[in-house]
């Protein structure tokens, strides 16, 4: 039997590779005979490719793309390909973090990088594309995504409107006629639909630097383009995912949406690997109510309850009192600040605090690891 380590990324501090590298290194400095199979995860969001890649038993391999930022500024951006099957992350080519300066676009920030990595993944040989929607920098309603995989959005003299959820405001018509059918699968773990009080401008606008000017203008156009590609898939919830990204895979693309952890754990074969685990071990930077609601630690959580596995989860901080993250059905939840109570010097340190975490965890539960 072995000990499965399955951990999301630390944000700001570490991948969910370097995680589950670090939590692996401690259990062994003391269970020196376990076996420990390290099995990064991730939901769909920022770090998705790069925990498909360390997950060296699922057998993707990383592929390098020259494609537009949010902004238009060329980049290189990666997705994961493994045979027919690819993952790509829209936050690789359109998230917040390649914007150049870290300054906000909230008006002009588009999805075309993303869609210009689906085109280079089914270019590759990929007939399923996993796309992951977290961490968006626009609000485009994935007309931008659309653009370069071939649709012609239009205004009323017949022109190209501009990239951007500013250009959506002025769109009369989408030709989709230059888009070739693909089968994409979103993994999507919010439920807001494109529009309204809980759409994808009047809730994401503001973290991504709109102003309320800017999101009154960004719900017009999202709500003209829903008129214009298909007011029926913008209630759906998932819709307003990445900016209404959700919204187009959906309405022109056909796509089917599932939760990104329970997704990404299928596609990284958990299944297969928690049936001869005797614990896993999961976490992510911050254990907090929001990772009650279907986060990564929480999907594998699940999946192992599923497979009669306990779970422990090892976290940068947790918020979570021990009576809800025991409600929840985690075994134990150790975190950095237990070590080290400086936020900073957590993230800073994040890697040999997570060796010694673990170290006092193969301690303190000798019967289980």
């Amino acid at each position: 039997m072995t000990v499965l380590v399955a951990p999301d990324k630390f944000k700001g501090s570490l991948t969910a590779g370097q995680v589950a590298s670090a939590v692996a290194a401690g259990l062994r400095e003391v269970a020196r005979d376990e076996p420990v199979v390290e099995l990064p995860v991730a939901d769909g969001g920022d770090g998705t490719v790069a925990a498909a890649v360390a997950a060296v038993a699922a057998g993707f391999r990383r592929v390098p793309v020259r494609v537009s930022g949010p902004t238009g500024r060329r980049i290189t951006a990666f997705f994961a390909l493994r045979g027919e099957v690819a993952v790509v992350e829209l936050a690789e080519a359109s998230g917040l973090h390649r914007l150049p300066g870290g300054l906000p676009a909230p008006l002009t920030a588009s999805s075309y990088g993303t869609g210009e990595l689906i085109a280079a993944a089914r270019a590759a040989g990929a007939s399923r594309i996993v796309l992951g929607v977290g961490g968006s920098a626009s609000t485009d309603g994935g007309a931008g995504m659309l653009t370069a995989l071939g649709a012609r959005v239009l205004d009323p003299s017949g022109a190209a409107v501009p990239l951007g959820g500013i250009g959506l405001g002025s769109v009369s018509a989408v030709d989709l006629a230059g888009v070739s059918a693909v089968d994409i699968e979103l993994a999507c773990d919010v439920d807001n639909p494109l529009l309204g009080p809980s759409g994808a401008a009047a809730v994401y606008g503001p973290q991504k630097g709109a102003s309320p000017e800017d999101v009154a203008v960004l719900e017009a156009g999202l709500r003209r383009w829903a008129a214009v590609l298909g007011p029926s898939s913008a209630s759906v919830a998932g819709a307003g995912a990445a900016g209404g990204v959700g919204f187009a895979a959906l309405a022109a693309l056909g796509a089917r949406m599932r939760p990104g952890i329970s997704l990404l754990l299928d596609l990284l074969g958990f299944s297969a690997a928690v049936r001869d685990a005797r614990l896993v071990i999961t976490g992510e930077g911050s254990l907090d109510t929001q990772s009650l609601h279907g986060k990564a630690p929480v999907g594998v959580l699940r999946a192992a309850m599923g497979a009669g596995v306990p779970t422990v989860a090892v976290a940068g901080r947790c918020l979570l009192s021990p009576a809800e993250w025991r409600a929840a059905g985690f075994t134990t939840v150790r975190a950095l600040t237990d070590l080290e109570p400086d936020p900073a010097r957590c993230m800073t340190n994040a890697a040999p605090l997570l060796r010694r975490l673990a170290e006092r965890l193969a301690r303190d539960h000798a019967a289980a690891v």
